[in-house]
């Protein structure tokens, strides 16, 4: 029988690294022009307010894992899209 509370907490650490191919996209091209600002601040903003919840009841170690590394990566992301947006001086 599968222990189902560790797939789930390294579920919860691997899925958010699927951002890496979308920041190295963007560095390639050096352009974010195809992601929208509103959108990415809006997933950033929505990552980092529901994050403490689960940090804070701390009953659910796949939650903090996947809020940690959610957060981390969002915030990344974040970065380098606003980086490479057209109009920033690089």
């Amino acid at each position: 029988m599968p222990n189902w509370d560790t797939i789930a907490f390294w579920a919860g650490v691997v899925l958010p690294l699927w951002d890496i191919p979308l920041i190295l996209h963007i560095i390639r091209r050096k352009s974010s022009a195809d992601i929208s600002v509103v959108w990415m601040w809006g997933l950033w903003g929505s990552s980092v307010l529901m994050a403490p919840s689960s940090w804070l009841e701390r009953t659910n170690p796949a939650s903090i894992a996947f809020n940690i590394v959610n957060v981390a990566a969002l915030t990344v992301l974040l970065i380098v899209v606003m980086k490479y947006r057209k109009g920033n001086a690089a």
